[in-house]
């Protein structure tokens, strides 16, 4: 280049922008103010799931269904398990047991049996109630009839077959047989008894008391 060729003068310095004064509206083109987030830390657990008073019907009608479920329940209960079988006391003897102020009580029963399905026997006993007080025996086994037929005659006058534990009564059958039962009283109690049960107990069913 001539040393005599014209130097341009240089151009003008870009300048900074100079910071908004106070008082002054921000650039609108600057970041804008970052909004309030919520607090996610807090919550009403009532608006997630409820309350009881919301969700749970009225006390009265909670109470109403509870017990027609109770009561329901209850006469399923005693209708299944109410005896389905009846029978008799057909015959009462006696024998006094001497010197022991006891008495010895041969009884002819008959059950028989209402229900669908055979019905067998797990107990027999025997119930005297006296002024004096209420005594129960359970029946003698089958194995001792004879020897207390022998030390009391009397007892085997109007004996049947001995009605044992065990014994099977097909749906609609009969047993007849005969219990032998004692009591801690005299002939004369016995006789002036207020009440005399034989309760039989079926394994699968309520207990059958024959009285008389």
């Amino acid at each position: 280049m001539p040393d005599d060729a014209p130097v341009n003068p240089p151009g003008p310095m870009p300048t900074s922008p100079e910071p908004p004064q106070p008082g002054t509206v921000a650039d609108p083109a600057g970041p804008a103010p970052m909004a309030e987030s919520p607090d996610q830390s807090t919550f009403n657990i009532a608006d997630e799931f409820g309350t009881a008073k919301r969700n749970l019907p009225p006390a009265k009608i909670v109470g109403i269904g509870l017990a027609l479920v109770l009561i329901v329940g209850a006469i399923v209960i005693f209708t299944q398990s109410r005896p389905t079988s009846h029978g008799s006391i057909d015959d009462v003897t006696t024998a006094e047991i001497t010197g022991q102020a006891a008495t010895m009580v041969s009884l002819n029963v008959t059950v028989q049996n209402g229900g669908e399905k055979a019905l067998w026997i797990n107990s027999i006993r025997a119930t005297l109630k006296t002024d004096n007080g209420e005594f129960t025996d359970d029946a003698a086994s089958p194995v001792d009839f004879e020897r207390y037929y022998q030390a009391f005659p009397a007892l085997k006058q109007h004996a049947l077959a001995p009605l044992a534990v065990e014994t099977k009564i097909a749906p609609g059958a009969e047993a007849k047989g005969t219990i032998l039962v004692s009591f801690p009283v005299t002939p004369d109690a016995f006789n002036a008894r207020k009440e005399l049960m034989v309760t039989i107990q079926p394994y699968d069913e309520r207990a059958l008391v024959l009285k008389k």
